[in-house]
C-alpha cells in the first residue's frame, strides 16, 4: 500500500506479500460473506472493491453477477487478483471513484485519514448508492498491541505514532458516515475471536512491519519472541491454535437521496 489522499497507509509502514498474505491471512476472505449478504449484489451491479487485496473477496462478487472492478495499492496482491481473471487494477482509488455506482472492502483500517476517505466514498455513489464495510473497530486486536507498546516501550520507543490503523467506536463511525452525507441503515461492532491458520508470528509478520521497523534487523527478532511470550498466555491455548481477539465493525449505509 502507498499514502495517497484517501489516507492509505504507506509501504514504509507494511509491505504486502500475495503468498504471505494467502498463507497467514485466507481468514479474512473466508469470514467475508456476511458483509457480502449484507451487500447484497444485485446481478449487473457495477461494485468497486476497494482495497481488493488478492481477489478472493472480490469473486464473491463475480459470482453474485455484480460487474466488479477491483482497485489496490500493492503490485503483488493485484498480480494475483488479475490471475484470477478479475478486472483488478493498480491505482489509487480516486481515479477509479467516479465511474463506480457501489463500493465495498474490508481495509477501511488501514486508511488514517476517515473523512478523507469518506469524501472519495461519496463522490464514488449516486444517491441512493449503498457503501457496506467491516474492518477493524474500537478494540480490535487490543491485547496485540498493548504487547507490541509494551515491547517497544522497554526498548525507550513510543509505539503510540506507529499503529497503521484506524479502529474507530461504533458511534464514531455512524457519526463521520452521517456527517458525510449518509444514511446509515446498520452498524454494529462484532467481537469476532479468529483463529489463526499459521500462528501469531505468521500475523505479526503479516500485519505488524511498522512496529519492528524502528528496531535493528538483530532486535528485531528478540522483540517478537517477547511479544509471543506476553500473548501466549491468553491468545494461545493448550494445544498450541492461535486466536487473535478481532473486534470487527460492520456497517451498511447509503447516500441520502
Amino acid at each position: 500500500m502507498t499514502q495517497d489522499s484517501s489516507g492509505v497507509q504507506n509501504a514504509g509502514a507494511q509491505t504486502w506479500s500475495a503468498e504471505r498474505y494467502a498463507r497467514n491471512a485466507r481468514f479474512v476472505a473466508e469470514l467475508g460473506s456476511p458483509v457480502v449478504e449484507l451487500l447484497a449484489p444485485r446481478p449487473g451491479e457495477r461494485i468497486l472493491d476497494l482495497g481488493c487485496g488478492d481477489g478472493a473477496l472480490t469473486v464473491q462478487l463475480e459470482r453474485a453477477g455484480a460487474s466488479v472492478v477491483g482497485v489496490d495499492s500493492a503490485p503483488d496482491l493485484i498480480a494475483a487478483a488479475q490471475s484470477l481473471g478479475l478486472d483488478a487494477r493498480l491505482m489509487d482509488a480516486r481515479h477509479a471513484a467516479s465511474q463506480l455506482l457501489v463500493i465495498y472492502q474490508t481495509v477501511l483500517h488501514w486508511m488514517l485519514q476517515p473523512d478523507a476517505v469518506l469524501v472519495g466514498v461519496k463522490r464514488a455513489l449516486k444517491p441512493g448508492g449503498r457503501f457496506v464495510a467491516e474492518f477493524g473497530g474500537h478494540g480490535n486486536v487490543a491485547a496485540i498491541v498493548v504487547a507490541l507498546l509494551a515491547v517497544l516501550a522497554r526498548r525507550g520507543i513510543d509505539g503510540v505514532p506507529l499503529m497503521p490503523w484506524y479502529f474507530p467506536s461504533d458511534q464514531d463511525y455512524r457519526q463521520k458516515l452521517e456527517q458525510h452525507g449518509f444514511v446509515v441503515r446498520d452498524i454494529q461492532l462484532i467481537p469476532r475471536p479468529t483463529p489463526l491458520p499459521t500462528d501469531m508470528a505468521g500475523w505479526l509478520d503479516t500485519f505488524t512491519e511498522s512496529f519492528f521497523r524502528p528496531l535493528s534487523e538483530q532486535d528485531r527478532a528478540a522483540a517478537q519472541a517477547e511479544v509471543l511470550a506476553l500473548l501466549r498466555p491468553v491468545l494461545c491455548d493448550s494445544q498450541g491454535q492461535w486466536t487473535a481477539d478481532y473486534m470487527r465493525l460492520r456497517f451498511a449505509a447509503v447516500v441520502a437521496e
